[in-house]
C-alpha cells in the first residue's frame, strides 16, 4: 500500500487521512465493492427530505452510540462544514447518550466535542 506523505498537525486530520489510506488500500482490493459502498453512502448523504447538516447529526448521533472514533471525527467535521451550531452538537451527544448511556457520553462529552471545536476554528 503506497502511503500517503501528508502528515497532519493534529489528531483529527491524521485520523481521517489514515482511514482514507486504508480505505483506498481496500478500494485497490475490491474496487467493485468498495465503489458500491462509496456510491451508495454518497447517496444517503445528498440533501432530500432531510438537509445535509441534519443527516451528519444523525450519522454522529450513531457513530458516537456506535463507538466509532472515525466516524465521530468524520461526521462532526461533516455537521461543522455544514454549520451545525455547538448546542446542536451537545443536544445530538445527550441524544445518543439518552439511548448509549455512559458509553455514549464519555465519546460525546470528549472525542466528538474536542473534534467540534477543531473543525470551527480551522474551517477550509
Amino acid at each position: 500500500m503506497e502511503k500517503d506523505t501528508d502528515h497532519h498537525e493534529n489528531f483529527f486530520d491524521q485520523s481521517i487521512l489514515d482511514y482514507k489510506e486504508g480505505i483506498n488500500h481496500l478500494k485497490d482490493k475490491l474496487p467493485k465493492m468498495t465503489q458500491g459502498y462509496f456510491d451508495f453512502t454518497e447517496s444517503c448523504f445528498e440533501a432530500g427530505a432531510l438537509d445535509q447538516k441534519t443527516k451528519q447529526l444523525l450519522a454522529l448521533a450513531i457513530s458516537i452510540y456506535a463507538q466509532d472514533e472515525y466516524c465521530i471525527i468524520y461526521h462532526t467535521k461533516g455537521a461543522a462544514e455544514h454549520q451545525a451550531t455547538e448546542d446542536e452538537i451537545m443536544e445530538t451527544v445527550a441524544v445518543s447518550a439518552a439511548l448509549g448511556g455512559g458509553a455514549a457520553m464519555a465519546q460525546g462529552v470528549t472525542l466528538t466535542m474536542d473534534s467540534y471545536h477543531h473543525y470551527t476554528n480551522n474551517t477550509h
